[in-house]
């Protein structure tokens, strides 16, 4: 990953303290070699500032600097939104709707769209790369007591891989909300989020194929085994964090938004090295990231 300026708060305050600032670093961020016209390529353009838009010489196109990115069509001002950012980026806790309403002065329906739109360019970042190395592969099950533990449970299932280096150590995890634990379910996750030619350890349940012939060396590990605590250590103690990540900061939720926390989760995770850099790396991924409107979090 490249390597992003470091903002402290006291700096992101200075840099920060106008619409017009804000205005300007995403200009900089979309345009870094300067400005050019999606419509035609022109380089020239004139600013009309009552609608801060950029209008190309050439060809009269009027271009916004949100348009194509998680601020689109938005009448939250750019200022709330970086602060948006930067608090979601640099509180490992995670933030609420409601804490998130009451810091930056928005609705909660607006802080809750704001963060589901933060979360779907964190997940289309993320989705970018995959597991490489020592992968430890398992599922896990989410949401409130029903009375039945492990597999038969009626809670939501989830898969779980973590990728290690030699030495064990914890590299980077992905999650993925499913219908059900099955070979299918197993052999799309694993085949997306795990690059053939890793070592992958699974536990003895029949639903993870062999994933041999799928390029992958494959390393089974009975749950009764000695080594299987060692063998499992790390994806355990992340679906375990996950679990109290979702609980202490939002109370648990249903099914239905659960993806969408897991890819915080998971994101914060695989960022946890760069302290200082993750306003910036947040700001690139709303950005680039897909457009989400509030009609498509609430059907």
């Amino acid at each position: 990953m490249a390597q992003q300026e470091k903002m402290s708060i006291f700096e992101f305050q200075n840099r920060f303290a106008s619409e017009e600032s804000c205005q300007k670093h995403l200009f900089n961020k979309r345009w870094p070699d300067g400005f050019c016209c999606p419509r035609c390529g022109c380089k020239k353009y004139y600013l009309i500032t009552k609608r801060r838009l950029y209008q190309c010489t050439e060809c009269n196109y009027q271009a916004s600097v949100t348009a194509g990115t998680s601020f689109q069509k938005t009448r939250t001002p750019l200022r709330k939104w970086f602060w948006a950012i930067f608090l979601v980026s640099n509180d490992k806790r995670g933030y609420s709707a409601l804490a998130l309403q009451n810091t930056i002065g928005v609705s909660y329906p607006t802080a809750w769209h704001m963060l589901h739109k933060i979360r779907t360019a964190m997940a289309d970042r993320d989705q970018q790369y995959e597991l490489l190395g020592f992968v430890q592969l398992d599922d896990a099950f989410f949401g409130g007591p029903d009375g039945i533990q492990g597999r038969g449970t009626e809670k939501t299932p989830v898969y779980v891989a973590v990728s290690t280096d030699e030495k064990g150590k914890p590299q980077f995890a992905k999650m993925e909300v499913v219908d059900a634990i099955n070979n299918d379910t197993a052999q799309k996750f694993i085949t997306k989020a795990i690059a053939t030619g890793c070592t992958v350890t699974t536990d003895g349940y029949t639903v993870y194929p062999q994933l041999k012939g799928l390029g992958y060396n494959h390393e089974r590990v009975l749950s009764s085994e000695p080594e299987a605590e060692e063998k499992f250590h790390w994806v355990h103690t992340i679906i375990a964090n996950a679990k109290a990540f979702i609980i202490g900061t939002f109370h648990g939720l249903d099914g239905k938004h659960l993806q969408a926390y897991l890819n915080e989760f998971c994101y914060r995770f695989n960022r946890r090295y760069w302290r200082g850099q993750l306003f910036n790396r947040l700001l690139n991924a709303c950005i680039t990231g897909p457009v989400l409107t509030y009609a498509e979090l609430t059907l």
